[in-house]
């Protein structure tokens, strides 16, 4: 193990990492751990293992903002991906990992995204190794798979198991604590918001012309096109705003269920799907729009708030964990007590009529900056390292 005065050397492992073919795919994780890095007090080799699947789309290797990033395959058998994931991946990340090590690389610490099967595979490795792992939870790993009964077997397994958890609001740190977590271990470090990437446009008119849009309030819904992320809510509320257009942001399963949808509730002229909007693309949609409307079932702490509000744009949110913790004052927007198409139109009609102050939202937004968070990353993974050093 390094001295702690060094660099801290991380092994990032998770599923959830962008690639090539997949450029927005959990680049909320990239985010956080490019943020952790500049600072030069932690390095990373990043193991981002991908479905054997997309081997021809997907380089085996790849540098994605001078982080390291290897893309090993692995196999789950259609149809038990729950219950055989954990062995393909460990299989795959093993082999990748004992290729590094073979290269001379070494590490001090994992640094392991999402529960299951990622944080359940990253202590496998861990324990291969003689690693210490941290895991963070994200959101539906806590709510949702532990429902399953293998999955929330081995996530209750890990959440004793894991050198330290993270939570990305207090909202799933209380998760975690029902499914049986230790409070002391569990550090609440939410995510924060690239202010120099996210901002707002010199002039909100011209944002707004460059897309199209004339008069008239302008909705947008950022998210994968599945059910949890509520697309089809604002969809339907769309006949009770009469005059208000709807652009959505993400690609997904959904698409056709939603365009049906929306032809069916007679507002089709009123929506716009945009597809997948490259991340560097979004302070645009963000600075054009009236009203940000985050209508997810569930959320650990959700990446658009922050970028919206950044860009001086207001929400409307649903209650899911941690959204109420980004959207915190008048100025931010505000979070509604039920999801629902009457909810979000009442919602929505409500904070246009009195709209904050897009300096105001800005100003909220410049709260939520990634210091504090790198800052507790860098304490807890000392803290992790100093339990294991060699007494002097």
């Amino acid at each position: 193990m390094a001295p702690l005065s060094q660099a801290i050397r991380l092994l990032t492992f998770s599923t959830l990492y962008p690639n090539t073919a997949q450029p927005n795919h959990g680049v909320f994780v990239e985010n956080r751990l490019r943020h952790l890095v500049a600072g030069g007090e932690a390095t990373s080799t990043v193991l981002a293992p991908v479905p054997a699947w997309l081997r021809r789309t997907v380089p085996a290797e790849e540098q994605r903002h001078g982080l390291r990033v290897l893309h090993p395959r692995f196999l789950s058998l259609p149809g038990f991906g729950l219950a055989t994931a954990p062995l393909g991946l460990f299989l795959a990340a093993r082999a990748a990992l004992r290729r590094l090590l073979a290269e001379g690389f070494d590490f001090d610490l994992i640094d392991g995204h999402y529960l299951y099967p990622d944080g359940v595979v990253a202590l496998r490795l861990g324990a291969a190794f003689g690693k210490p792992v941290v895991l963070t939870a994200r959101g539906s790993d806590v709510s949702q798979l532990p429902n399953h009964r293998v999955a929330g077997l081995a996530i209750r397994r890990a959440l004793r198991e894991a050198g330290a958890l993270i939570a990305v609001s207090a909202g799933l740190k209380q998760g975690l604590l029902e499914l049986g977590a230790e409070a002391s271990r569990v550090t609440v470090l939410r995510n924060g918001v690239d202010l120099l990437a996210f901002r707002p446009a010199p002039s909100r008119m011209a944002a707004r012309l460059a897309l199209g849009l004339g008069v008239g309030p302008v909705l947008l819904s950022v998210g994968h096109l599945i059910a949890r992320k509520g697309h089809q809510h604002i969809i339907a509320a769309l006949p009770l705003l009469p005059g208000h257009r709807l652009l959505i942001a993400g690609e997904g399963p959904d698409l056709a269920a939603l365009q049906r949808l929306a032809v069916a509730q007679g507002v089709a002229g009123r929506v716009r799907f945009l597809g997948a909007v490259p991340h560097a693309e979004l302070p645009a949609l963000y600075s054009a729009a009236d009203v940000l409307v985050l209508a997810s079932a569930r959320e650990g702490w959700a990446n658009v708030l922050l970028e919206a509000m950044a860009c001086g744009t207001p929400v409307v949110a649903s209650p899911a964990w941690g959204n109420r913790e980004a959207v915190s004052t008048p100025a931010a927007g505000l979070v509604l007590e039920e999801t629902s198409p009457a909810s979000l139109a009442a919602g929505i009609a409500r904070l246009l009529a009195d709209p904050p102050d897009r300096a105001a939202t800005r100003a909220h937004a410049e709260g939520f900056g990634w210091a504090a968070t790198t800052q507790g990353q860098l304490d807890l993974f000392r803290t992790i390292l100093a339990r294991r050093a060699p007494p002097c």
